[in-house]
């Protein structure tokens, strides 16, 4: 076994590791269950997810995204998209990447629609990848004390919470979101 495999395997090794037993929700059920609890979980501890969540038609929220990598890396996770409290489908993030990484990671993902195009972007395409169709920003850390109505000029606002391990990263990423149907 070469030091290039050897590295290959302790990083996916530390990515199931890091991965706890509820984050392997297949069913829909237990998705959109993991989903409203880290959407709460997330709203509870950050006012600007309030801010959001309050003026968003619908949030996609992905309790459970792990990424892994050794110059190529990887990441996926399930969520669900929650429109009026109630569940309006369901989606994969996965991507992959090359370039300086080392490590995995743990971590939850929400993504509030704020306006009907992006919203009907997100449906009539099935997904998308993120940095193509509407227009996304990460919400910064005073977000939440700065934004108001009139502030929000992007269609989606993401927030990463809940990180847990460790991921050296400088990557060119390709992440898509796509629709699924888990039974």
């Amino acid at each position: 076994m070469n030091r290039r495999t050897l590295l290959s395997s302790a990083a996916a090794l530390a990515a199931t590791t890091i991965l706890p037993a509820e984050a392997l929700a297949r069913t829909a059920a237990q998705i959109a269950e993991q989903g409203r609890h880290a959407l709460a979980e997330l709203i509870a501890r950050q006012p600007r997810a309030q801010f959001y969540a309050s003026h968003a038609l619908a949030v996609l929220v992905i309790p459970s995204i792990i990424k892994a990598g050794l110059v190529w890396g990887g990441e996926s996770g399930n969520g669900v998209l929650l429109a009026g409290g109630r569940v309006d489908g369901f989606y994969n993030l996965s991507g992959g990447s090359f370039g300086f990484q080392a490590g995995a990671e743990k971590f939850s993902l929400a993504l509030f629609f704020m306006n009907e195009n992006a919203l009907r972007y997100l449906h009539k395409s099935g997904g998308f990848a993120l940095g193509t169709g509407p227009s996304l920003a990460f919400a910064d850390k005073g977000a939440g004390a700065e934004a108001s109505s009139s502030t929000i000029v992007k269609d989606i606002y993401a927030i990463p919470f809940n990180q847990a391990g460790l991921m050296a990263d400088l990557t060119l990423q390709g992440t898509k979101i796509s629709v699924i149907h888990p039974h």
